[in-house]
This record gives C-alpha cells, sequence and structure tokens, in this order.
C-alpha cells in the first residue's frame, strides 16, 4: 500500500475509536445482538450540523445537501477530505470524500454502525470493528459523543491545508 494510502485511510479513520466494552465482555456477546438500530431521525440528530474532533484532525457534518469536511494532521502530515454523508440503513452512518494530501488525492469511505441499550449508545466502524460506548446514559466527558460540537470547526483549518498543498504543487 502506497504510503498516500495509508495516510488517507488512517485520516479517515481517526477519532480514537475505543476498543470492546467491559458491559459488552461481561455478556460474552456482541452488543448489536442485545441492541436496537438508531433511527435514521436519531443518527442525523447527532451528527447534523456538528465537528467530531478527532486527536489529529476534525469532521464537519453539514445539514446543508449533507456535505463532509474534514481536515487530518496525523503523523504531522496535513490532508483534507471534502465529500458527502448519508445514511445507509438503520443506524448506519457513512461519509465519503476524497482525500487530498502534498502526495496527491484518493477517495475514500467510512462508515459506523449505531446501537442502543436502554439510553447508551454503542458504536462501531465497519465493516470489522469492535463494538464500544459512544454515549452513556447519562453522558459523560470521556464519551465519545463529547468529541461532537455543535458548529463547524473544520472549515477554516481545510481552506488553510489546501491552500498549503496548492501552493506545494
Amino acid at each position: 500500500m502506497s504510503k498516500l494510502r495509508k495516510i488517507l485511510l488512517i485520516a479517515a479513520f481517526v477519532g480514537g475509536l475505543g476498543a470492546t466494552t467491559p458491559a459488552e465482555a461481561a455478556a460474552g456477546r456482541p452488543v448489536a445482538k442485545n441492541a436496537t438500530a438508531l433511527t435514521h431521525a436519531e443518527i442525523h440528530s447527532l451528527y447534523g450540523q456538528k465537528s467530531w474532533i478527532w486527536k489529529d484532525g476534525a469532521g464537519y457534518f453539514s445539514v446543508r445537501e449533507r456535505r463532509f469536511t474534514a481536515w487530518s494532521k496525523e503523523n504531522g502530515s496535513p490532508s483534507y477530505g471534502v465529500g458527502r454523508w448519508f445514511i445507509t440503513g438503520p443506524g448506519k452512518l457513512c461519509f465519503k470524500a476524497d482525500w487530498h494530501a502534498k502526495s496527491g488525492s484518493a477517495p475514500a469511505t467510512t462508515c459506523f454502525s449505531h446501537r442502543k441499550v436502554r439510553g447508551v449508545i454503542y458504536q462501531k466502524r465497519e465493516p470489522d470493528g469492535q463494538w464500544y460506548v459512544f454515549r452513556n446514559a447519562p453522558a459523560q466527558e470521556s464519551d465519545e459523543f463529547a468529541k461532537l460540537r455543535r458548529g463547524n470547526y473544520v472549515s477554516a483549518r481545510v481552506g488553510k491545508i489546501e491552500s498549503r498543498i496548492q501552493r506545494a504543487n
């Protein structure tokens, strides 16, 4: 796999994704069998008009035309992505973007499934991620959900990275 492809895939997958939860491990079975999928409206409400702040970047889920924009500085290499986010089925959110870096560009699609049990929302990266608690009931500061912030914390940084990449080429 080329260095560019690795960088772009990493950028698309950032977000501090967790491992199997203690509750899941104690139950000895996948969360998916014990939970119900979030509805289209619930997914839209979770992500719409919010920025998901990652360790080395962020992604913004605009409601207008379901535009998705993101930036990453994974391994010190700045890149940005522009595309769309969409809900493909019960509980499933995807975003597809063309990622751009100094070394070129490549498309990437990333999907997450969401399920809930007694108010706790679980999430996993598709196709083969592990279920983990996305939002506790009640929500806690340490939840991945807490990294979703209302508003656009992405566009200004995307513009700066895009300018830098264009000047380099």
